[in-house]
């Protein structure tokens, strides 16, 4: 059974004044496309406010506007979350549900993440967000894994150790995944293009060798560490197959949230795992388990410039549209898209 759609409301535009036909989701996602919370946060604020915003189809251009009517979760997706800290405040004093995955990677020396704060900054705002919203609700991502000539998984082992003993009291989950060079082409563009143009993909004994020093080091974390999007099965080294919008998390951590569960919840006849399977969203790659969302963010408008990123076609295009953005609502006010 196949995702059948969210439900259809009219949406009264802040600007034109006139309706328009939107969708009402009950989770949104914000965002795998861009990152809102560093880049985009007085636009989301201001989209909140005015209680919907729009999507641009990235490959056929078509808007789509997305209601927060019936919103009950926001998931938000950074690297740098420090200026969005008192948004997840905001968020949550309307009434909604919200939680954080934080990527935090280690690729300093490689120079793949041209446009973030330091490493010791970045787990300084891990920290002060887990105080702010709880450990529960900020997830560690470290994402995607890479090797190089020089960066093997054993000194990404020690790497990934380092930032695990420095934050593992505050969080209880961390979500791996491997770099997909092979199946995405402007990745291997981008990296071929970068400061550290060997990176490249692990092979099957690399990933297991990385999964059993993941299993070793958290003997001392505790976490509950899991792949998303991953073919390869790391069980067997404590490894489960996972999801970053997970249906077994939600319903565990905002089980609270009426309206949240009936979504989630099966229908009387129904069996509870066809139903899971039904929620699945059709929008992410087949391997990918995550539970259906809307995201509201927009490819190639982010500002990390990270070199392995599948979002951005360039740094260039990114940089430019970037410009736009502020350039447009600095001279019209905020609009109801990222980027029009």
């Amino acid at each position: 059974m196949r995702w059948k759609g969210w439900e259809k409301v009219r949406i009264r535009r802040d600007h034109a004044g006139d309706t328009v036909e939107g969708i009402a989701p009950v989770i949104v996602s914000a965002s795998r496309s861009t990152d809102i919370p560093a880049f985009y946060r007085s636009w989301f604020a201001d989209r909140l406010d005015r209680g919907y915003a729009k999507w641009i189809n990235p490959f056929n251009r078509r808007p789509q506007y997305v209601s927060f009517e019936k919103t009950r979760l926001f998931v938000f997706w950074s690297k740098n979350p420090q200026s969005f800290l008192d948004q997840f405040e905001k968020v949550e004093s309307r009434g909604y549900s919200c939680y954080l995955l934080f990527t935090l990677n280690d690729y300093e020396k490689e120079r793949l993440e041209t446009n973030i704060p330091p490493l010791e900054e970045r787990v300084d705002t891990f920290c002060e967000v887990s105080d702010r919203i709880g450990r529960e609700r900020v997830i560690w991502r470290f994402d995607p894994l890479i090797l190089s000539d020089s960066l093997t998984p054993e000194s990404l082992l020690e790497r990934i150790g380092y930032i695990g003993d420095a934050i593992h009291a505050k969080t209880r989950r961390l979500i791996i995944s491997f770099v997909d060079i092979e199946k995405y082409p402007r990745v291997g563009r981008n990296l071929a293009n970068s400061a550290c143009p060997d990176a490249r993909q692990l092979s099957g004994p690399e990933m297991e060798r990385l999964a059993a020093g993941l299993r070793d080091s958290n003997r001392r974390w505790g976490l509950d560490i899991s792949t998303c999007g991953e073919k390869t099965d790391l069980s067997h080294l404590g490894i489960r197959k996972g999801q970053c919008i997970g249906y077994e998390y939600i319903t565990g951590e905002f089980g609270h949230d009426e309206e949240l569960m009936e979504f989630l919840r099966p229908g009387p006849g129904t069996d509870r795992d066809s139903h899971i399977r039904s929620l699945k969203d059709p929008g992410q790659r087949g391997q990918c388990g995550c539970i259906v969302s809307k995201d509201i963010g927009q490819y190639n408008t982010c500002m990390h410039l990270c070199s392995y990123c599948y979002a951005n076609a360039s740094p260039l295009q990114a940089k430019r549209n970037y410009a736009r953005h502020l350039e447009e609502s600095r001279l019209c006010g905020f609009g109801e898209a990222i980027l029009d």
